[in-house]
């Protein structure tokens, strides 16, 4: 019990700084693994408007393998559309396109959703309350210290980083320090991260020209494409509406003078502009509509766009930074909090098999190597995307200008990068892609492309993903092919017996339980008429609701042409891994089984 005044002394297996969108991804994915996780925050309070406020379609299915995307769908603004402004050659601005919003083929949610940034806090927050998880707060960081000895550093036991909090409320007659020792440290505080400069961890990129100004306003307007994403270029500047929650929008609006720099800092500075000027801004842009407000303004900012990578994610893979503290760019592509809530997404579940001793801790490598490389693909996309959309308009004075269709072209080519979609992780320890053939457009290093199969066992229609929760477990799809061939279905018997050896992977690497480290789903080529799911080896149904059918159900409304879809061979069959974030991590014909093992032995610790 130490006394007041002194700093009393803990351990936690993981202490999150920074409860903005990566911050509480992450904390409340190691909730939901029983992970001891605590997470503190600067902030009294948690935010109650304006910031980040765009779901892509990727992170809406991120949030449903967790099981939260309901609330989000029923609380947010769906965008189903974009309109693109140009100017008229009367003068003021005319609509040249209407277009999709999100140009994502396979996308499951075909659309984003905006809801401001506390609100989508929110769902994270109850849900790690549901699982004994809450943010402490008003609380910072003073020092961090890592631990120079190897063996320690190795010990994935042991307790190598040592943080100094500072309370700034204590309670009465406790001291206002604490000094934490923690297996792992993720610093999701910010672009000023704070734990990002205690590390000495530079940022490398630039400033741009960009000033933008953001309020958020109920509006009183006849500009037909209110409702929509619009993006508007006028010879006044750039603006763009993103519809929000209720009768909220939110409007961007490019500034074109520098008089909202301090000039001894060059930092934006706040006080040099108020949201009626950058209201009088967009009237301007937006001639011969009209737009103004109802009552007042719901939020507002000011920005400098700056396009960042950090050097690295990573020390000794023990302290680790996301979101923001990592890589930062423009707003208008909608992808700062997606990017950051996939950056803990993709790091939770490897933080929770390190610490249950299932992986090595170099499994934390790719943490950094997937990452990293995305941010950098962002900044180059955003700074492509910041360029043409800052811009002049092409007219006739101003050849250099940026034609509509340019502007068209990339906001349709870059669709499967900003929806989140179309993101690659590269091979590495955990993405083998050597048998890509046998799932041919089940591309490995994606996420797995949603598809309705129907449950055998009732016929119940599911999308495949729904049956594929972050629970931090690896998913092993056995594609059984043409269960009613009496050959196949030897094949499949054979298969079988070979999983369920003592020495393969499922119980080399299944820790007493492997039920608890792999799900196993069958997926049949057969007619739901024509199969039960008991003519399946006990292995490949160890729970009735694991058999699906590649069928339509049983109206025809949803479903078949699975096999079609992922490219596998309905004689054949494949084995397909996906790993617990819902990329596809390997596949393998069924008599190349040796090739999923090593593939597990490659960052798995076995029992």
């Amino acid at each position: 019990m130490s006394v007041a005044g002194e700093p009393k002394q803990s351990e936690v297996d993981v202490l999150i700084i920074g409860a903005g969108p990566a911050g509480v991804m992450c904390a409340n994915a190691l909730a939901m693994a029983n992970v001891n996780v605590r997470i503190i925050d600067q902030r009294p309070i948690k935010v109650a408007a304006g910031q980040a406020d765009g779901i892509q379609p990727r992170t809406i299915e991120v949030l449903q393998s967790y099981g939260l995307a309901e609330r989000l769908l029923r609380e947010g603004n769906q965008m189903h559309m974009a309109a693109f402004y140009n100017p008229s050659p009367s003068g003021g601005i005319e609509r040249t396109n209407r277009a999709p919003d999100v140009t994502a083929p396979t996308a499951r949610w075909p659309f984003e959703v905006t809801l401001h940034q506390g609100a989508i806090e929110s769902i994270f927050l109850d849900s790690m309350k549901a699982h004994g998880v809450v943010v402490e707060r008003p609380i910072v960081p003073t020092s961090i210290e890592l631990s120079q000895s190897e063996a320690e550093l190795r010990d994935p036991s042991a307790h190598p980083v040592k943080v100094t909090l500072k309370y700034l409320d204590p309670p009465e007659g406790q001291s206002d320090s604490e000094i934490v020792n923690a297996k792992f440290v993720l610093g999701a505080d910010g672009a000023h991260s704070w734990v990002r400069k205690a590390l000495g961890i530079s940022m490398d990129g630039e400033q741009t020209d960009y000033i933008w100004g953001v309020i958020d306003i109920d509006p009183d307007s006849d500009f037909p494409d209110v409702r929509c994403k619009a993006a508007v270029h006028s010879h006044n500047g750039s603006c763009m509406i993103i519809p929000r929650e209720g009768d909220l929008i939110r409007l961007y609006i490019q500034l074109a003078d520098r008089d909202v720099l301090d000039p001894v800092t060059g930092r934006v500075d706040k006080s040099r502009v108020t949201p009626e000027k950058l209201l009088a801004v967009a009237k301007e842009s937006f001639k011969p509509f009209k737009m103004d407000k109802k009552g007042g303004f719901d939020w507002w900012t000011l920005y400098i766009i700056g396009q960042r990578v950090a050097a690295k994610f990573s020390v000794h893979e023990r302290v680790f930074i996301a979101g923001d503290a990592c890589h930062t760019h423009s707003p208008k592509a909608g992808q700062g909090m997606n990017a950051s809530m996939n950056d803990t997404h993709n790091l939770a579940w490897k933080l929770a098999h390190v610490l249950r001793g299932w992986a090595d801790l170099s499994l934390l490598k790719t943490y950094e190597f997937e990452r990293r490389k995305y941010a950098q693909d962002l900044i180059d996309f955003d700074k492509k995307f910041s360029k043409l959309f800052s811009g002049k308009p092409r007219t006739e004075e101003n050849q250099d200008g940026v034609t509509h269709e340019e502007f068209l072209e990339a906001f349709q080519t870059f669709g499967a990068f900003t929806s989140g979609i179309g993101v690659h992780y590269l091979p590495s320890a955990i993405t083998h892609t050597q048998h890509q053939a046998c799932a041919s457009k089940l591309i490995i290093g994606e996420r797995l492309v949603p598809h309705v199969f129907v449950r055998a066992a009732d016929a119940r229609p599911y999308d495949i993903q729904d049956v594929l929760p972050s629970d931090t477990r690896f998913k092993i799809l056995v594609f059984a092919g043409t269960l009613t061939d009496a050959a196949q279905a030897a094949r499949v018997r054979a298969l079988a017996e070979e999983m369920d050896a003592p020495g393969s992977f499922y119980h080399r690497f299944g820790h007493g339980d492997p039920a608890k480290v792999f799900d196993v789903l069958s997926i049949g080529a057969a007619k739901k008429e024509d199969v039960n799911y008991t003519d399946l080896p006990p292995f490949l149904r160890q729970h009735w609701s694991k058999v699906l059918l590649d069928d339509t159900d049983l109206y025809a409304r949803v479903g078949g042409g699975g096999y079609e879809k992922y490219g596998i061979d309905h004689q054949q069959g494949a084995i397909v891994v996906v790993r617990p974030d819902g990329y596809v991590g390997t596949v393998a014909p069924f008599d190349q089984l040796q090739d999923i093992d090593a593939y597990f032995s490659s960052f798995m610790v076995a029992q």
